[in-house]
């Protein structure tokens, strides 16, 4: 089967899975799991950041980022596609008591910092009060310029803000840039970074921040029942990502635009171009895209059902995988 569906479908190599059952371990409540100790500076490292934290989802350290930042009755700004908002089930507001001011994503993946800096709430007892600026790095799989990033951290200082980056696919954009870790990170209070998507990980993420901030988000960790035991199980797959998974990345994004090449001028459909993993293809219709993913699924290829159809390259999709695709699309396409 090939699995276009997302690259959170990954599955973890022969290699990860010998250095999963070789990690020594021990009690990460106890702070004493010591390949999760080395994980957490590595990573911390490798960001530029003095600490990190091990949690299991990018959900979760979106979250512990937002609470350590932000107070009940705090407003965070985000954007309305990003995924701390739209697709983490509200729980900045639901167990944090943290207001949302989503602004609509631009067609680049940004959000209108002029647009931003009109709704930072004024200091008045009627608003929230405005606390944090929220981005995404990649969004849709595009990159979000470095330098946009920089005008967003004067914004952020200019009105006494923190700004925290779901950096889920962060590696993506190390990967399509160029620009090493601790660049991209830099702007940034706090970055969540997601080690289940392309980099193959069967789960686990860090989120990254001064000593105070994950200070404080180890303590909401353990209040949100994310305490684990012999952690160094999971956390030993990231330190095996980060030497076998990161550059190959690279393969990831040739695929990808190997795919959206060979689409392009089909009839029926109009292919965006991709940047890193992801491969929007538009359809006339929903009931057009989903009359191809039965056929595509006939053939043992899974993809989104959806008008806008997205199709996502991984670590388990290889070129020839690609050209079966492509033949697929013609073929459901009466191409």
């Amino acid at each position: 089967m090939i699995d276009l569906r997302s690259d959170t479908v990954t599955r973890p190599s022969t290699g990860m899975r010998q250095a999963m059952a070789d990690a020594p371990v021990g009690d990460d409540v106890f702070g004493d799991d010591p390949t999760v100790n080395a994980v957490q500076q590595r990573v911390a490292e490798l960001t530029g950041k003095e600490a990190g934290l091990f949690a299991s989802s990018g959900t979760q350290t979106n979250l512990l980022a937002l609470l350590s930042h932000c107070q009940r009755g705090d407003e965070y700004l985000v954007g309305q596609e990003y995924h701390t908002y739209r697709y983490e089930a509200g729980g900045a507001a639901v167990l944090g008591g943290i207001v949302p001011q989503p602004f609509e994503v631009e067609a680049d993946g940004t959000l209108n910092l002029q647009l931003v800096e009109k709704r930072i709430k004024p200091d008045d007892p009627h608003f929230p009060i405005t606390r944090l600026l929220a981005l995404e790095n990649t969004h849709t799989g595009k990159v979000i310029p470095q330098q946009y990033m920089l005008k967003a951290r004067k914004l952020a200082d200019k009105h006494g803000l923190k700004l925290h980056l779901d950096g889920a696919r962060i590696f993506n954009a190390s990967v399509a840039t160029g620009l090493d870790l601790a660049e991209l990170a830099a702007p940034f209070d706090s970055v969540s970074l997601c080690f289940s998507k392309g980099m193959g990980t069967p789960i686990g993420s860090v989120l990254v921040g001064s000593k105070k901030l994950i200070q404080r988000a180890h303590r909401l960790r353990k209040m949100l029942g994310g305490g684990m035991r012999q952690a160094g199980i999971i956390a030993a797959a990231v330190d095996y990502a980060l030497d076998h998974n990161f550059d190959r990345l690279a393969d990831d994004h040739a695929n990808a635009l190997e795919l959206a090449s060979a689409l392009k001028g089909l009839p029926g459909i109009v292919v965006e171009p991709a940047q890193t993993n992801m491969v929007y293809v538009n359809f006339e219709s929903l009931e057009a895209a989903l009359n191809v993913s039965d056929h595509l699924r006939s053939k043992d290829i899974l993809t989104a059902r959806s008008q806008r159809m997205r199709l996502v390259t991984h670590l388990n999709v290889s070129r020839s995988d690609i050209e079966q695709v492509v033949r697929g699309f013609r073929k459901a396409l009466g191409s």
